[in-house]
């Protein structure tokens, strides 16, 4: 593949991410929006989003085919986390507001800024195609962008009328928001049925699917980095992170993953920033002894070395000596450097 094309795959998968992660955001808004006009232009810019989200994915399986697994591995990654954040963010939306006026504003307001991220994401991959002369891609940009924009359009129009009803509910005492007259308490329910059922059915696929994207160097550094940077410390590998010391948390860092200790360093630089901390991490973070080792159990390690040779011998038994130190490892190692 060309580097003017993977630099296409790339920005699809961007914009793919978000597709993905807007469904999520809309079906929410859908749920907390009472029936009429506004919410007819919700439901019908859903059907485009998934719509959107299709024909990028559709367009980077005709680019890239499979071929590229770091570019597969990262779009995955930006999907599962435009995912993750899609569904966190729900339950915010449900109690944002003093009531439901004010929520449905609230949500008109983010719909708009998401919708001109949305526009400028496609402005710069049409130039982009346009520019490294890929007609079809610039094309199916320059389509949904014209989406985006009708919608970011509507989404302007309602705000006044928003905005007047937060007046008459919240200043002059005239509530026109009535969540058991108007359905949305019923959606409401059903999305957060969905939402869970989805997060248990899809917890085994998404594990593996991460698993497959760490196989690609560098991806599970780039996981945790994005990861840690939206982390609370309970979503930590270190059990309760803040209210350990530098030197309890060092003492700990060697047992880390690479993609824990990425998302340690992302989540310390966002807070406490300790330098000990953080040298401590960029003292452990390096490259592992193949694609994958963090993930493998003691037993598909040891299966791993049988035979193996020198280099790769020597690359896990210092790698291991530096973080988790397991003897079942170590001894393997030692053996086959000592029977080379």
């Amino acid at each position: 593949m060309s580097r003017s094309t993977q630099k296409v795959v790339q920005y699809l998968n961007e914009a793919h991410a978000s597709e993905v992660g807007l469904v999520r955001v809309l079906q929410s808004q859908i749920a907390m929006t009472p029936r009429g006009a506004y919410r007819s232009a919700l439901e019908t810019h859903l059907r485009q989003t998934r719509d959107h989200a299709e024909r990028v994915q559709a367009r980077i399986r005709e680019l890239d085919g499979g071929s590229n697994p770091l570019l597969a591995g990262l779009g995955l990654a930006e999907s599962v986390i435009a995912q993750t954040l899609a569904l966190s963010k729900t339950p915010l939306d449900l109690l944002r507001g003093t009531g439901g006026e004010e929520k449905i504003l609230k949500n008109a307001k983010d719909a708009a800024a998401t919708e001109a991220l949305e526009i400028a994401t496609y402005t710069s991959l049409e130039r982009l195609a346009q520019a490294v002369g890929d007609d079809v891609t610039a094309r199916l940009a320059a389509s949904i962008r014209a989406d985006e924009e009708k919608m970011l359009e509507r989404v302007m129009r309602e705000i006044p009328k928003l905005t007047d009803a937060v007046v008459g509910a919240d200043v002059e005492g005239n509530g026109s928001y009535d969540v058991t007259t108007t359905g949305a308490a019923d959606a409401t329910r059903a999305v957060a049925e969905d939402t869970k059922e989805a997060a248990k059915d899809g917890a085994a696929k998404a594990r593996r699917t991460a698993r497959q994207a760490r196989k690609v160097p560098g991806a599970a550094r780039a996981e945790g980095t994005v990861k840690g940077a939206v982390a609370s410390a309970d979503d930590l590998a270190i059990a309760r992170y803040d209210d350990l010391n530098a030197d309890e948390i060092t003492a700990k860092l060697s047992e880390l993953s690479q993609i824990d200790l990425a998302k340690v360093q992302a989540y310390e630089r966002k807070n406490e920033n300790r330098t000990t901390v953080l040298n401590r991490i960029g003292s452990l973070q390096g490259t592992e002894p193949w694609p994958g080792y963090d993930e493998q159990t003691v037993a598909e390690i040891r299966a791993a070395l049988a035979n193996a040779d020198d280099d790769r011998a020597k690359a896990a038994r210092d790698y291991e000596r530096a973080h988790k130190n397991r003897s079942g490892v170590l001894t393997v190692a030692e053996r086959e450097l000592a029977n080379a």
